[in-house]
């Protein structure tokens, strides 16, 4: 195997790079726009505060959907979207788009779990002191479920680096298109465990780190 990590050491380097990229891209968008579609999908539940049914069937739908949707499908039913938004359906960047539009909808509905484990009187303790939507919402919600959201995205982001192995499809790249084109297709199977061995490292760093700062979060 060293000899392989010696042989593919620029190509493993790159294809790291690559995952980092597609990662860390829908880790943003999980957080940008995950957030406060999880945020709307708890408050308009059936008996929240402001409850909408419409809304709330609405955006349910939406999520349930892009999470039933078997992900090699949704990669390829998004090409011409990701044409349209990146001006190509091949590369790291064009990845990005499924992979993002996945985040979203995984995230979302982590973060209505958290948040409905906010205990009801912290809600009714915030509109009695006189706060106002923002403040609700920042001051009282999220820092009660910080450590359940902190959470959920470390699962998250282990999800979506699962799925960006896919990505070698549509040339997105990463170790998972690495462990194919220079292990399974060349019969290396030491490149293969190598570029495992890899996504094992990586997953445990961020497991190891999300739940450290969860523990930390977390005052009660």
């Amino acid at each position: 195997m060293w000899d392989s990590m010696l042989k593919y050491q620029e190509q493993m380097w790159q294809s790291i790079g690559e995952t980092f990229v597609m990662v860390g891209i829908s880790v943003g968008a999980a957080v940008l726009l995950g957030l406060p579609l999880g945020t709307l999908l708890y408050f308009f539940r059936k008996g929240q505060l402001y409850e909408n049914r419409s809304l709330s069937l609405t955006l349910n739908s939406i999520v349930n959907i892009i999470r039933s949707f078997p992900f090699l499908l949704l990669v390829v039913a998004l090409i011409p979207v990701t044409r349209f938004l990146v001006g190509t359906a091949i590369g790291t960047v064009a990845a990005t788009v499924p992979l993002s539009v996945v985040a979203v909808a995984y995230y979302s509905r982590l973060v209505e779990q958290s948040l409905l484990e906010v205990p009801k009187g912290t809600i009714e303790a915030a509109l009695s002191m006189g706060a106002s939507k923002f403040e609700l919402i920042f001051k009282f919600l999220y820092k009660e479920a910080r450590s359940g959201l902190v959470l959920g995205l470390t699962a998250s982001t282990i999800s979506f680096i699962s799925f960006s192995t896919v990505m070698g499809v549509v040339g997105g790249g990463g170790v998972g298109d690495f462990a194919i084109r220079y292990g399974y297709q060349r019969f290396e199977t030491e490149v293969m465990v190598y570029a495992i061995v890899v996504m094992i490292v990586l997953v445990q760093i961020i497991q190891f780190t999300g739940s450290t700062a969860a523990r930390l979060l977390d005052k009660r």
